[in-house]
């Protein structure tokens, strides 16, 4: 069951890779700064999104013993990182 769950994290890194190549087109294509502050979070919960995939792979492949709480802190910040997007795309969006 643990090999399952460690290739499932290794498929979410991969997935992310394929999301972060997207997320960076699309940066590339917008060329308003105010409108690329929003993708610009993204990429960064992007970046931290992968590092927590990583963990979670470490853990379930018994590679490394990591703490509980590592696993946990990470996707609170992935969260509070898409809040600030959404808000400030909102903020964008209405044109304040």
């Amino acid at each position: 069951m643990e090999l399952i769950e460690g290739l499932l994290r290794i498929a979410n890194l991969f997935l992310s890779i394929v999301a972060g190549i997207l997320a960076i087109t699309l940066f590339k294509i917008s060329h308003k700064k105010e409108y690329s502050n929003p993708w610009k979070v993204l990429m960064i919960t992007l970046v931290v999104f992968a590092i927590n995939q990583i963990l979670n792979a470490i853990r379930a492949f018994d590679i490394y013993p990591l703490p509980y709480y590592i696993t946990e802190i990470v996707p609170t910040i992935i969260i509070a990182l898409m809040i600030t997007a959404v808000v400030m795309q909102i903020y964008v969006s209405k044109g304040k």
